[in-house]
């Protein structure tokens, strides 16, 4: 009888372990976030963040999760030095006052086995406001290279820039923006 208690603890024990929360801290050489806005009814222009760092939790047993994501504002590109310089003033980033944007996510939802969507709230320029990235692309496997477990994912959202107080030039540069992260986290060790 004891023994079978025994066994049975080791084994139920063993099965939380497997569904236990996993923790993956964000790849910065392979996470970028991107934006493309309307441009005088033009053309469609990109500008692309390339420092993030932040924290993934996945719990595929109770499909659940969470992220955690920090944007260095500092790190705007568009390949343009003029323009790279008005957009991190006070006209639009205002990286000299808000550093940082961030991203925490309220809920992961999953569809077939694996994350589809994640509902959580941006701060951009101080303001809180909820957004929903949609996932097109997401894939867990050994990083052939590194050979550690890693989560990939591509997202997309769109959000009306003048509700976070970004109102420069709207509507000749569109209020609607289109974002879209790339993102690849490896199990922390």
């Amino acid at each position: 009888m004891i023994r079978t208690t025994l066994f049975a603890a080791l084994f139920a024990s063993a099965g939380l372990a497997v569904a236990a929360p996993v923790d993956y801290n964000i790849d910065p050489t392979h996470t970028y976030a991107a934006y493309e806005v309307n441009h005088l009814g033009l053309s469609l222009q990109h500008g692309t963040f390339t420092k993030i760092s932040g924290k993934v939790v996945v719990d595929e047993a109770a499909k659940k999760g969470s992220v955690d994501v920090t944007i260095d504002a500092n790190s705007l590109q568009t390949f343009l030095g003029d323009r790279d310089t008005h957009l991190k003033s006070a006209d639009f980033f205002n990286v000299a006052k808000f550093p940082t944007l961030n991203y925490k996510s309220s809920a992961v939802i999953f569809k077939g086995g694996k994350p589809a969507e994640i509902q959580g709230n941006l701060t951009l320029l101080g303001v809180t406001k909820p957004v929903t990235l949609t996932l097109s692309r997401v894939s867990k496997g050994k990083n052939p290279m590194s050979g550690v477990e890693t989560w990939g994912a591509n997202a997309v959202a769109t959000i009306k820039r003048s509700e976070f107080g970004m109102k420069t030039f709207v509507p000749a540069i569109s209020d609607e923006v289109k974002l879209s992260i790339a993102l690849e986290a490896t199990q922390a060790q």
